[in-house]
């Protein structure tokens, strides 16, 4: 047999082989056609299976399978729906073929998180595209921002959004403002000592004034929460040996609980109130603080910084 035979022949067989596929792919839309829409139908389900199709055109396959993400997400929130079924595999399809596809985790996990109508609903499937997508781009510092807003605003994680945060303002040329929102999400979360770890790394770490003096602010406010909480647990010490709360502080350095007078940390003594509260005296230079406020206080629109270069703890 000639060259040319062969080649004709293996282009016939190809050919037939083609031909016989989409009998069976139109005999399958129609035996689902009465409990499926085309759309339904119209995807192999499993990303191996496409890659090998795919004949080494894995980055043009991931193209198509992006864009009918996003035609199918546009279509279905048009129509009003309320599931999404196709998104979460189309666009496991879409980053299996090309891994570095940013564009299909940035936005493939804003079509995914939020709950209908606004998205899919998934925020779990978002987490794990979007992770897949930082183990193979470990450098898009646009990824962790989009798993800490995840966990954020879909997950209320806020301990999990202030590591993916932190993870993120790590990579090189990051946008600061993960540093300021991994600090933020510590805060929020509880965990003081971690959020006093992240503020006192973004402080050490920036080099832009504004970030400087945000952090040094939420260090002081930390370290305000801190002694607020230790403070007012003395002075209900006071009272159960007593049976009132102290009028001073004066009154639990008689009783041995405390030497001196407390001071904040930009250089004021704090101030006890009635039924065993602590207060601090200048609020608006504290912005941040969750305690030690006085009661009916509204804190300003537009927090007040000291320098950056001022005591930070």
């Amino acid at each position: 047999m000639t060259r040319t035979a062969k080649v004709t022949l293996s282009a016939s067989l190809l050919l037939a082989l083609c031909m016989a596929t989409s009998v069976l792919l139109l005999r399958h839309v129609d035996q689902v056609r009465p409990t499926a829409t085309l759309d339904e139908v119209l995807y192999l389900p499993s990303p191996k299976i496409v890659k090998r199709l795919s004949l080494g055109y894995d980055g043009l396959m991931a193209d198509i399978y992006w864009t009918r993400a996003v035609q199918y997400f546009g279509n279905s929130h048009a129509n009003g729906a309320t599931e999404f079924k196709l998104l979460a595999p189309l666009l496991e399809i879409a980053t299996t073929l090309d891994p570095h596809l940013i564009v299909a985790y940035e936005f493939g996990a804003n079509f995914t998180a939020p709950a209908p109508p606004a998205g899919a609903g998934e925020p779990q499937k978002a987490i794990e595209l979007t992770e897949f997508g930082i183990r193979n781009n470990p450098n898009e510092w646009r990824l962790y921002n989009n798993l800490g807003f995840i966990y954020y605003l879909e997950m209320k994680d806020y301990a999990k959004a202030a590591d993916a945060f932190l993870r993120g303002s790590k990579v090189p040329g990051a946008h600061p403002f993960l540093s300021v929102m991994a600090g933020r999400m510590a805060d929020r979360s509880g965990d003081l000592e971690t959020a006093r770890m992240i503020w006192e790394y973004t402080y050490e770490s920036s080099k832009q004034a504004e970030i400087r003096a945000n952090a040094g602010a939420h260090l002081r406010a930390i370290v305000v929460d801190e002694d607020v909480t230790a403070l007012e647990t003395l002075t209900a010490k006071y009272k159960d040996l007593t049976g009132h709360f102290p009028a001073h502080f004066s009154d639990l350095e008689t009783a041995g609980l405390m030497r001196g007078t407390p001071i904040d940390p930009i250089g004021h003594p704090y101030k006890l109130a009635a039924e065993g509260r602590v207060e601090v005296v200048d609020p608006d230079n504290l912005p941040f603080i969750q305690k030690g406020m006085p009661p009916g206080y509204v804190p300003p629109a537009k927090p007040k910084f000291l320098p950056s270069d001022a005591s930070a703890k």
